[in-house]
Order: structure tokens, then C-alpha cells, then sequence
């Protein structure tokens, strides 16, 4: 594909990290870097620690123009990294620290979508050794992991007091999230900041964000959890949904919702139920989607007609035109 490169940037893609996903982050990282190189970039990949930033002063010193990190969890996409990066003065690609640290947090993102009429299942947030109250079907999980880590679906009261599942998240986390299960077809919706060579209101660079085509997913097995995320090769990501064209709309519509309600910027992916009746459920949102062979936010571009390269372009010259942005306070 030939790109007419409006200017060549100098991006450090970070890749890897200290989170439980950090082989995820390191494939794609590395999927990254190969399409902004396509896309005429120059492009340096680079690992990053807590205690270990010096591919940020590398960065200074080859005078870098953007930031792209893909890297998920806590630190890497919670907040920890954004804030070093705030710190430093340095342009990058995703949410700012404030949005971050607010996304990472199941619990409080649900709450900041109620507050703006985005239907989200009932839930408690649970210290540990505190007594659930939610009966039976819940899904219990770590407010602030991603990937699955940390969750357990019980259908029975059985299930839901068994020591295995107790204990086996109990025991890693000191908080946890007790949520109504939602029965139905799970769907995923990719949110892009807008073509930054368009224009927007008062004439600025950067049209509003934009929905992407909608997901629908339907894992093998009864749960997408990691496995069917980033190793099986039989899930199903299908765009030609059984539901009515107004369900679709809503929860695209909830997506840009929910974009703006928490102060993301540049891009996330929010996801649903649908339950048997053919009500919408917000369940959470991601500020850094993956960028893996089976990762939905490329998947969805394609759809709409973006490739990889064409996407990691927009997204970082995004950043580096400081597009997209909102400094507002999220909620």
C-alpha cells in the first residue's frame, strides 16, 4: 500500500512492561512498529519499566515526535505510565493518566456510565472478607485487571461460594467487583479519535470520534477468556449480528457516550450483552486495545475500511497534533 506521508515522525513504540499481559503488549508492539514503518514513519520499539525508563530519554535524545504505548494493565495503560509521560512533557497515543486511572477501574467506569443513562449491570464492590450480597448468577472479578485475569463466572449459589473460587481471587486481590451475569451475545465496539486532516467545530484539526463497526464475539468455549482472546484460532468475530439495527445503534452510540463521559481521547474499545430480551448492558471499556492478529479494534477498522498502517497513522498523528484531546475532569 503507498501512503502519501503528510509528515514523517519519529515514534517510540513501548512494548512489554510489568503486566500480566505483557506477552500480549510485545506481539503488539511489535505489530505496531511494522505498520507505522509502512505507514513512512521512523520507528524505534522499546521495552519499559517502573524502574527502568531510559527509552524515554533514548526518545529526547533522538528527538522523538510521539509515543505510541501498547501495553495493558494496570501500570501500563492504568494511569502510571500516562502520568511519567504527562510528567515529561512528552506527546503519545491513548488517554491521559486522569482517564486512565479511571478506565482501569471497573467499578468507578460503571459508575460514571450510569450517572450519563448507560444501562450497566447491578453491582458490589466488595473489600476482602466482606460478604456478597449479589445472588446468584454473578460474575466475580479484580476491578482492575484485564484479559480476564481475575474472574470467575458462577451461575449457581453453589459456584459462587465454592473455596476454589473464592480463594483463588481472594488471594491476589484485596477488592473485588461482584456483578449481575448477563446471559446473551456478546458485543465490542472500537471508538477512534477523528481523520485528523478533517476539520472540526470552531475550524480546529480532527473531526469528532468515530464508531466503529460493531463485534459480535462467540467463543468456542462458554467464556472468552484469555485463551480465546490471544491463542485459539475458533472464536468467531462475526459483523453480520442477528439483533435489530437500533440495538447495534445503541450501543455504538453508548461507545461515543461513554468516550467522552471519561475523557478518553484517540481510542478505546467498550464492551456489552445483550441479554435474551434484546437489552443493551454496558460492561466495561478499554483506553488501549490490543493490537494482536485476533485483536477487535484492528479488526474493526478494517472493516470500516482502515488498514493497520493507516490506523497507527491516524493515531499518531493525533497525538502529535495534540488533536483529540480532553482536559476536562472525566464523569
Amino acid at each position: 500500500m503507498t501512503f502519501k506521508v503528510l509528515r514523517v515522525l519519529r515514534v517510540l513504540v513501548l512494548a512489554g512492561g510489568p503486566d500480566r499481559e505483557r506477552a500480549v503488549s510485545l506481539v503488539g508492539g511489535g505489530q505496531v512498529a511494522d505498520a507505522l514503518r509502512e505507514a513512512g514513519h521512523e520507528v524505534n520499539q522499546r521495552d519499559v519499566m517502573p524502574d527502568d525508563l531510559s527509552a524515554l530519554d533514548e526518545f529526547v535524545t533522538w528527538g522523538g515526535d510521539v509515543v505510541f504505548p501498547v501495553l495493558h494493565g494496570r501500570w501500563g495503560e492504568g494511569g502510571g505510565l500516562q502520568r511519567i509521560l504527562s510528567d515529561r512533557g512528552l506527546a503519545y497515543v491513548g488517554s491521559g493518566a486522569g482517564a486512565s486511572e479511571l478506565c482501569i477501574n471497573k467499578h468507578l467506569t460503571k459508575l460514571t456510565a450510569a450517572q450519563h443513562g448507560i444501562q450497566t449491570p447491578e453491582s458490589e464492590l466488595l473489600i476482602k472478607g466482606q460478604p456478597r450480597t449479589l445472588e446468584a448468577p454473578v460474575v466475580i472479578k479484580a476491578p482492575e485487571e484485564g484479559s480476564t485475569f481475575g474472574l470467575a463466572v458462577c451461575k449457581t449459589e453453589a459456584e459462587a461460594e465454592a473455596d476454589a473460587a473464592r480463594e483463588a481471587l481472594s488471594k491476589d486481590y484485596n477488592r473485588l467487583l461482584v456483578e449481575r451475569y448477563i446471559a446473551g451475545k456478546e458485543l465490542t465496539v472500537g471508538v477512534i479519535g477523528g481523520d485528523p486532516d478533517e476539520r472540526g467545530g470552531g475550524g480546529t484539526p480532527g473531526a469528532g470520534p468515530v464508531a466503529l463497526p460493531v463485534i459480535q464475539i462467540v467463543p468456542a468455549g462458554e467464556l472468552y477468556d484469555y485463551d480465546a482472546k490471544y491463542e485459539r484460532d475458533d472464536t468467531q468475530y462475526l459483523f453480520d449480528i442477528d439483533l435489530p439495527d437500533e440495538t447495534l445503534q445503541q450501543v455504538r452510540d453508548w461507545s461515543l457516550l461513554v468516550y467522552r463521559a471519561l475523557g478518553i481521547r484517540h481510542l478505546c474499545r467498550a464492551d456489552f450483552m445483550v441479554d435474551e430480551l434484546g437489552r443493551a448492558w454496558f460492561i466495561e471499556v478499554n483506553t488501549m486495545p490490543g493490537f494482536t492478529a485476533h485483536s477487535l479494534l484492528p479488526m474493526a477498522a478494517r472493516q470500516a475500511g482502515l488498514s493497520l498502517a493507516q490506523l497507527t497513522d491516524r493515531l499518531v498523528r493525533l497525538a502529535h497534533l495534540g488533536v483529540d484531546v480532553s482536559d476536562v475532569t472525566p464523569g
